[in-house]
């Protein structure tokens, strides 16, 4: 699978004055993207947090913007997982803008912890969810 595509249209809630989207608009276009990228690893991330008692939050994230969204533009989400260390994840995300010939609207770099969410501190993802991570990983050689 490598890279996890999800799809998205751009509102006037997510708008400026200016009608672009929003600058931190792009953080929860990215959120869902993680988030749904996830879901199709079956790790549903209010699952994880009932279920399993654990949760990924932000811990760094760096975003370059590279070209504007604006009103009712469809975009597409790219996630890919770059780094697993067994407690935190490292993601590239690149946010394009479908309307506009695939221009490249976004890139965003995030790193993940995973969570206790009751005593909120580090643990190491479950090891059934391991796996299933390593779907999301760039085909690189060893």
């Amino acid at each position: 699978m490598a890279a996890h595509t999800s799809q998205f249209r751009v509102y006037y809630e997510d708008t400026d004055a200016g009608g672009i989207v929003y600058h931190a608009r792009y953080l929860g276009f990215a959120e869902r993207g993680r988030a749904e990228a996830l879901r199709s690893l079956g790790m549903e991330v209010g699952a994880l947090a009932q279920q399993e008692g654990i949760g990924f939050v932000v811990r760094r994230l760096e975003a370059h913007y590279h070209a504007p969204l604006r009103l009712d533009d469809v975009l597409s989400v790219e996630t890919i997982l770059l780094k697993n260390t067994g407690v935190r994840l490292v993601l590239a995300q690149k946010i394009y803008n479908l309307s506009r010939d695939h221009q490249h609207a976004v890139s965003l770099t995030v790193e993940l912890g995973c969570l206790d969410m009751e005593r909120m501190s580090p643990v190491r993802i479950p090891p059934h969810y391991y796996d299933c991570l390593s779907a999301l990983q760039e085909n690189v050689s060893p």
